[in-house]
């Protein structure tokens, strides 16, 4: 995934989505990479003129995005509230799970979806 600035971009991924950071190789541009429990991953790519950024931090739930699993919709919705991060959600809609939708600093859209409890 795109981004501009590191620096805000592990504190997005790292602190507000809690996402764990594994050591990359010592490529020479700038990124992080994230591990999901299933052996996935997430790779972040520092790009001054990248053409896949949106050019807007506003939150399209039907523009391009990245879906994660959480274990709890009301956990993660609770720490978004705390932390003041912009979101919407949708505890019921046509899907067979709740979602909330986010954008990270450079608009890039990320859905947080759980199993309605």
């Amino acid at each position: 995934m795109c981004v501009t600035d590191i620096a805000r971009s592990k504190r997005f991924y790292g602190e507000v989505l809690g996402l764990q950071e594994i050591p990359r190789p010592d490529f020479d541009f700038e990124g992080a990479w994230y591990e999901f429990a299933d052996g996935s991953q997430l790779h972040l790519i520092v790009h001054d003129t990248p053409l896949a950024l949106r050019g807007t931090t506003a939150i399209d739930p039907r523009d391009g995005h990245l879906a994660l699993r959480v274990d709890s919709w009301e956990g993660a919705l609770e720490r978004l509230r705390a932390l003041g991060v912009e979101h919407q959600a949708y505890w019921d809609n046509k899907t067979p799970w709740a979602q909330i939708y986010v954008t990270d600093p450079d608009g890039n859209v990320v859905e947080l979806n759980a199993e309605r409890r």
